[in-house]
């Protein structure tokens, strides 16, 4: 069966980004909305909390941001690869509700600063609205693109994002915003979903499969040089075994365990061009 990358899909960019603007949408505003696949927000599928600790997430970080933060929307912890230290400014792609930026603004302090950037207006409302609660005063949500971000160049030292580029139509453009936005010797910490294995066009077409952080993802060596070709260096895409479980639980009975993982993504942009 042909196979294509992400970007060749006949769906077009504005479609893809219309399902997954609407989707999220729906997560933000419903009452019990928590997780991306179609089976996270059925009974049983367990609490936003209990995703989130199995993701890699602790107790402590669950119980620190504002209730309705986290909507069991990451396939990983990006905390744990981003060394995060006060006085930095840290960069969320995707945001949601806030959940892994009010982390973020918790490790950096008072002293530091922390923008969220979602593109769904429902969500960055919820995030606002959470923020208010928090009495974090450098934490800031800002409606816009992943492929276009709102932020001045050379003005981030830590790049996070959990599970939301796989959703990209146009990932090149999303790692050479980030290049752009980061300063010289600053990092990405990314979880993410990547493919394993080509994948058939007809899951490629599928606009739900999409929105559920599966389809879009590309393969791992596309990952890299994509990475590489928007200018970074020291390069690690690491899949997570474990994650097969979780995906497994995600969609029942398609075998998509066998096609996706959930990965580390990390890269530095060098000091010097």
């Amino acid at each position: 069966m042909k196979t294509l990358t992400p970007p060749e899909t006949t769906l077009g960019h504005d479609r893809v980004r219309q399902n997954v603007r609407q989707h999220y949408g729906r997560v933000a505003s419903e009452p019990r909305a928590c997780g991306c696949a179609p089976t996270c927000c059925t009974p049983g599928a367990g609490s936003a909390e209990e995703l989130a600790h199995r993701l890699g997430y602790d107790a402590t970080q669950t119980s620190a941001v504002p209730e309705g933060a986290n909507l069991g929307l990451g396939c990983g912890n990006p905390h744990a690869i981003a060394g995060l230290k006060p006085g930095q400014t840290v960069l969320d792609l995707g945001s949601g509700a806030g959940f892994d930026a009010f982390l973020a603004a918790r490790a950096v302090g008072g002293e530091g600063k922390v923008i969220g950037v979602d593109m769904t207006p429902e969500m960055i409302s919820k995030a606002r609205a959470n923020a208010a609660t928090t009495g974090l005063t450098k934490v800031e949500f800002r409606l816009g693109e992943i492929e276009n971000l709102p932020v001045a160049d050379a003005s981030v030292d830590v790049i996070l994002s959990n599970c939301v580029i796989n959703l990209s139509p146009d990932k090149a453009r999303v790692f050479a915003e980030a290049f752009r936005v980061l300063k010289p010797g600053g990092r990405l910490a990314i979880s993410d979903v990547v493919a394993l294995q080509p994948v058939p066009q007809a899951l490629r077409e599928d606009v739900q499969l999409h929105a559920a952080c599966a389809s879009g993802a590309a393969l791992v060596n596309e990952v890299e040089t994509l990475l590489r070709d928007a200018g970074f260096t020291e390069i690690r895409v690491t899949p997570k075994p474990e994650s097969r479980a979780v995906i497994q639980e995600w969609f029942p009975g398609k075998g998509l365990e066998d096609l996706f993982a959930s990965a580390t993504i990390e890269a530095v942009k060098p000091l010097r061009a």
